[in-house]
């Protein structure tokens, strides 16, 4: 049985397919005016059916044979990867560090809010341990602080990401993504001086103030999430009415490259803590270390950030001016000024079982990733027991940390591959983590035992690398990815918010439970994962992302069952949308059909829109079509208006050539 795509049938739309096996499209017919010649046949399929992921037989990537399916993404990433180390190497020997400048532009700057997020909520669980031996009184015995106080750290931090992320995800969608990233910024930057100067009267008073800012420097932070996502998604597509080939193979190796940053951050801080320390303690990292030291090392690891996010505050303002781009073009086209709350209401008809998804497995990664993160000092004093140097703990944090960047960056390499890609990524993680928890959880003894500490520490190693080569690479991406533009701020900021209310889990659970009883909760958190990335999370690995939101068009004037393409296809939907018949109307003919029509309205609006200004005296600034499409265009539609346009522009052209 032959896939659904396109066999041997020529770009002959929009008058139907060839039923006898000829390709009238390519049969050059003088005769007959509305025949498309060979040259404009081959443009069509060019733009229409592009080789990165359709055959030279015009059959979509997906529709093929699992061996002819492997055999083509094999050749055509293969074929992208020797094109791009052909281009670092002559960068490389044009200029030795420009391949360095461009990773810098393109992946660190992307992601600087979210390395500088990594750097500081995560230096609370390196910080915790040299304050509790510095000040044990407040921190340890709570002779002198509230214990509900120092609590309150992880509660307040987690509770001010949560308003974050809701927050600006609205506001993103409102007013733009430029404004939203500028003003996550600045909230940083504050929250970041506050922290540096927290202070007060008693030890408690300044608990109190430690805990308020970072409370404000979370919101900041929750901002970071739907703004970098969206942000970093839409200027990877290009604005013309076709995607480019970078979008449909490297988008999500773009926004994780951003993302992997939060890895980064961690990692820096763990260094700069270890330089302090020894800096401010005399050379040494061995207890008993000073009130003094302790408040030189913390503190200035907070002033460090401040400088880093002050220049972001610049860099976002005057630098990333068209960061609203693609917004204000989806706006411009549903003809919608302010928040699109017609998409928001079909979103939840349409992708309800997404938000499932997306919110749901966020929320089963964050007991994970929030609970090791915020309490791995408990986790590493198993692992090195009798310890009592805090810079021990750090450095063995420091290799943890090294593991999940390998995770994070192998994430980034592979979540475009279309034979593994982010479902089958996701899932891999969430059950790899539940092995790796639920074996030691019902052997704690045995593993926990001096002759098998190695194994237990490997197992924790290997959960933090599965969690970025997996649910937390994956769920920051598709959160984003699998929702239209209109409101995807607002879907990636409440699926990040659901996500945090399992870190609030993990942070009020683990301070009633011992480290034995952790390891027999989380697991059930992977499985959980698991299930809901397997019934409900659309596949979106090889997704033409304008082909997702040529759907959404459908969807919003009322004809969904009208779209044919790829973003029904059943690769790209999930197990739950398969199961209720959406995409039953996928058809690649009648698909193509559509597409020749579509662009044959846009090409009559331009013409349109051109002659309106020509009547006028001004010159018209559209998307420019090929000759080829262009000529054909012009010969097979009909209409006064339209004749109208196509002879002004005819003039223009001659009037052009003869410049020339």
């Amino acid at each position: 049985m032959e896939p659904p795509s396109l066999r041997d049938y020529g770009p002959a739309a929009p008058h139907g397919p060839n039923m006898d096996g000829h390709h009238a499209a390519t049969m050059n017919i003088p005769q007959d005016p509305h025949a498309m010649s060979d040259n404009e046949a081959s443009v069509f399929r060019t733009v229409l059916l592009p080789d990165d992921i359709y055959t030279e037989n015009g059959v979509y990537w997906a529709d093929l044979p699992l061996g002819q399916r492997f055999k083509f993404v094999t050749e055509v990433d293969g074929e992208e990867i020797r094109k791009e180390l052909s281009t670092i190497w002559a960068m490389f020997k044009n200029d030795p560090l420009s391949p360095i400048s461009y990773y810098f532009k393109n992946m660190v700057l992307p992601g600087a809010g979210l390395g500088l997020e990594g750097y500081v909520l995560f230096s609370i669980g390196n910080v915790r341990p040299l304050l509790q031996d510095s000040f044990s009184r407040c921190w340890k015995t709570f002779e002198i602080c509230d214990e509900i106080w120092t609590q309150a750290i992880d509660y307040l931090e987690i509770v001010g990401i949560i308003v974050g992320q809701i927050l600006v995800g609205i506001l993103g969608d409102w007013m733009g993504r430029r404004w939203g990233l500028i003003q996550d910024a600045i909230i940083m930057f504050l929250g970041l001086l506050m922290l540096t100067a927290a202070w007060g009267v008693t030890q408690n008073g300044w608990v109190i103030c430690y805990v308020w800012s970072l409370f404000f420097y979370g919101i900041g932070v929750g901002g970071e999430y739907p703004m970098t996502a969206t942000s970093g998604m839409e200027n990877a597509v290009g604005s013309g009415k076709v995607s480019t080939k970078d979008d449909r193979l490297h988008r999500g190796r773009k926004v994780t490259s951003a993302f992997l940053m939060q890895g980064w951050g961690q990692f820096f801080n763990q260094v700069v803590l270890i330089l302090l320390l020894l800096i401010f303690h005399s050379g040494s990292g061995n207890p008993p270390y000073s009130k003094l030291s302790a408040q030189w090392a913390y503190r200035v690891s907070f002033a460090i950030p401040a400088v880093g996010t002050l220049w972001l505050v610049y860099y976002r303002y005057f630098k990333m001016r068209s960061a609203s781009k693609q917004l204000l073009i989806s706006k411009k086209k549903a003809k919608v000024t302010g928040y699109d709350t017609k998409s928001l209401k079909l979103t939840f008809t349409y992708f309800g079982p997404r938000l499932i998804a997306t919110a749901g497995a966020w929320f089963a990664n964050d007991v994970f990733f929030y609970g090791n993160k915020l309490f791995q000092s408990q986790f590493i004093a198993v692992i090195t027991p009798n310890n009592k140097s805090v810079m021990v703990g750090w450095l063995y944090n420091l290799i943890n940390v090294g593991v999940s960047l390998v995770g994070y960056y192998l994430a980034s390499f592979l979540i475009d591959n279309k034979l593994y890609g982010r479902k089958w990524m996701m899932i891999v993680g969430f059950l790899a983590d539940f092995i790796l928890f639920i074996v030691p959880a019902f052997a704690y003894d045995f593993f926990t035992s001096p002759e098998h500490i190695t194994t237990f520490q490997a197992m924790y190693f290997l959960s933090s690398f599965f969690n970025q080569f997996g649910p937390n690479s994956v769920s920051f991406l598709v959160a984003a990815e699998v929702f239209p533009t209109p409101i995807r701020a607002t879907a990636h900021g409440f699926s990040a918010a659901v996500g945090k209310l399992g870190a609030l889990l993990a942070a009020v659970l683990y301070n009633y439970i011992d480290t034995q009883q952790k390891f027999y909760v989380v697991p059930w958190f992977g499985l959980a994962g698991a299930l809901l990335t397997y019934l409900f999370l659309p596949d979106t690995t090889g997704l033409d992302l304008k082909e997702q939101e040529r759907r959404w068009a459908f969807i919003r004037e009322g004809r969904e069952n009208e779209y044919h393409g790829i973003a029904i296809h059943p690769k790209h939907l999930s197990v739950w949308e398969r199961m209720r018949g959406v995409g039953k109307n996928y058809d690649a003919k009648l698909d193509y059909e559509a597409k020749i029509a579509e662009m044959r309205q846009d090409w009559v609006q331009q013409q349109d829109d051109r002659a309106g200004e020509k009547t006028e005296g001004f010159e018209g600034d559209g998307e420019a079509y090929s000759e080829h499409i262009n000529n054909f265009f012009s010969r097979t539609t009909t209409g006064s208006r339209t004749e109208k346009s196509a002879n002004l522009l005819g003039d223009s052209n001659s009037e052009s050539s003869k410049e020339k």
